[in-house]
């Protein structure tokens, strides 16, 4: 088991860049992306290359799933009432399984001591007895049957709120002008969809200036 490193799932957002952040003060990580937008670059793949140009990562790795794509466009959405509302918990769970399968793959080819998922559920939500479970039960697994016997699965944003993920990132330096949270593909970012309406809510609640909408003004 290389004790040094670190599969690290990292999607281009907030919580993927904080999560590498913490993985970074440990190990050396190796970056795993799941591209889900096709032929075309998405806007999220280029935040992670970003991120992965920051980070300096040992390895980094792009993985092709188009289909996660289709099936998001027949999928409801959380609510769009309030956007601290999240998606119910099952499906996310759901979505995750492939992506930790991959990730579990490639910790066996690097006999990598840990895998890192930026999942959030914050402490008020009913789900997170739930989802400490389901993190349970998944390095049961890893251990057990896939003899990964030292492999853990790191979830160390389980229990926060958006703003304690802004506070984390920034003690640890987390490079936010290279994050990405709007539902839109566009240069720039919208500020009026959901995604973007709980960045910023996330940053106001923290007390901390978000540097996307610096870096855009300068």
């Amino acid at each position: 088991m290389a004790k040094d490193l670190a599969i690290v799932l990292n999607n281009g957002r907030i919580n993927s860049a904080v999560v590498t952040a913490l993985a970074a003060q440990k190990y050396r990580p190796i970056l795993v992306h799941v591209d889900a937008g096709g032929e075309a670059p998405s806007r999220l793949r280029a935040a992670y290359d970003q991120q992965a140009a920051h980070f300096k990562p040992y390895r980094e790795h792009t993985l092709a799933m188009p289909f996660f794509s289709a099936l998001a466009s027949g999928k409801p959405a959380g609510s769009a009432s309030d956007p601290r509302q999240q998606a119910p918990v099952g499906p996310r769970v759901i979505e995750l399984l492939p992506h930790l399968a991959a990730a579990a793959r490639f910790a066996h080819h690097y006999q990598a001591a840990a895998v890192y998922l930026g999942l959030r559920i914050g402490q008020q939500s009913d789900d997170l007895a739930q989802v400490s479970e389901y993190v349970q039960v998944w390095n049961e697994l890893l251990q057990l049957p896939c003899g990964l016997g030292e492999l853990e699965v790191q979830t160390p944003l389980l229990e926060l709120e958006p703003w304690q993920v802004v506070d984390l990132g920034f003690q640890t330096a987390v490079p936010f002008e290279r994050t990405w949270s709007c539902e839109q593909e566009g240069g720039e970012p919208c500020w009026a969809c959901r995604g973007c309406r709980i960045r910023e809510i996330a940053f106001q609640q923290a007390g901390k200036p978000d540097p996307l909408r610096a870096t855009r003004r300068t």
